[in-house]
């Protein structure tokens, strides 16, 4: 889908559109924040391999994700199903269990939503979130000189998905992170209560490069990132091998890992519990019209040098967030 594209059109089509281009709308003088995700049967999930509870778990996960991402407190949501003919009770029963596990857990109230027909199971869901004591993130915040840190690990919710689809049973642990994914509340509540100054910050629920990418992109800088810090289960190069692909296309591209990626001053960051994230990269002035550079140890060099004590690196440059997935089949 051309998501940008879109979004572009939807913004030149309003006569006010503010607010659009965060995945949580801040809403200052609410002093809230208000997001909306969907998933489609055979889209965003499958009944051949997901139960009523976890489609029900997942579709509050995502919004939540969103919420925290912005820095916000989830407080309210409503949910919209389309269901068809053959949904039962049990379905209807399985799924808002999950939701109110989860809003006991999380401290939200699910207040209302709707229920219509549908070929197959379609959801929606609102969230509000207050931002009370909060410093709301935004993504055009990144600042030259910031450095760029992320929580958990990238890729295995993709693998997991590829496990799924190909009936192994393999790695259970690595299944239950696309099923069953968690969003960053903990590390949300540091940096918002923490950080005084502006700072940009997106999940990872469309990919780590889709969230680095938009971020350089809007903040107008180049963002550069090691490879070697990004943190990964190595299982799933196992798992890459099976599928016969690149595992740094699930790292970087693999969505619904629901981690969050942040650029933050580096005086600043002092403030944060050193636990909860990882330091992947500093953000640059923009160049050459390109807005992400990964640095990326070349296999053949990975030693280090007599000369420079050094290992050298391939540069991969990214111009088009189109584009990305064919580049990294390359290194």
């Amino acid at each position: 889908m051309k998501e940008l594209e879109f979004i572009s059109i939807i913004k030149e089509s309003l006569s006010k559109s503010s607010h659009i281009g965060d995945d949580c709308a801040y809403l200052k003088e609410l002093e809230i924040v208000v997001t909306q995700d969907s998933m489609v049967e055979d889209i965003h999930f499958s009944r051949k391999f997901a139960t009523p509870y976890e489609i029900g778990y997942k579709s509050i996960m995502i919004n939540l994700s969103d919420v925290y991402a912005a820095g916000g407190v989830p407080k309210y949501l409503t949910i919209s199903l389309s269901l068809p003919k053959d949904i039962d009770n049990d379905f209807v029963k399985e799924f808002y269990r999950a939701c109110d596990e989860l809003s006991v857990e999380y401290g939200f109230e699910i207040v209302g939503g709707d229920i219509t027909g549908s070929e197959k199971i379609f959801v929606s869901v609102c969230a509000i979130g207050t931002t009370r004591g909060r410093n709301i993130s935004s993504r055009n915040n990144a600042k030259i000189g910031d450095y760029v840190i992320t929580t958990g690990v990238h890729g295995s919710s993709e693998a997991g998905l590829w496990l799924l689809n190909n009936g192994i049973t393999t790695h259970p642990n690595i299944v239950e992170k696309h099923l069953k994914p968690m969003a960053q509340n903990i590390f949300s509540q540091e940096i918002s209560t923490q950080i005084k100054t502006q700072y940009s910050m997106m999940d990872t629920s469309d990919g780590l490069m889709d969230a680095v990418f938009k971020m350089a992109e809007a903040s107008k800088v180049t963002i550069k990132l090691d490879f070697d810090k990004i943190p990964y289960d190595k299982e799933i190069e196992q798992i890459a091998k099976l599928a016969d692909i690149n595992f740094k296309d699930w790292i970087f591209w693999g969505g619904e890992d629901f981690q969050i990626v942040a650029c933050v001053n580096k005086n600043e960051l002092m403030k944060l519990d050193t636990k909860l994230y990882t330091v992947i990269g500093k953000v640059q002035e923009y160049k050459e019209n390109y807005f992400v550079e990964i640095m990326y140890p070349s296999p053949e060099l990975r030693s280090p040098s007599p000369a420079s004590g050094e290992g050298k690196s391939i540069i991969v440059k990214i111009t088009n967030l189109e584009k990305t997935f064919n580049h990294f089949k390359e290194i």
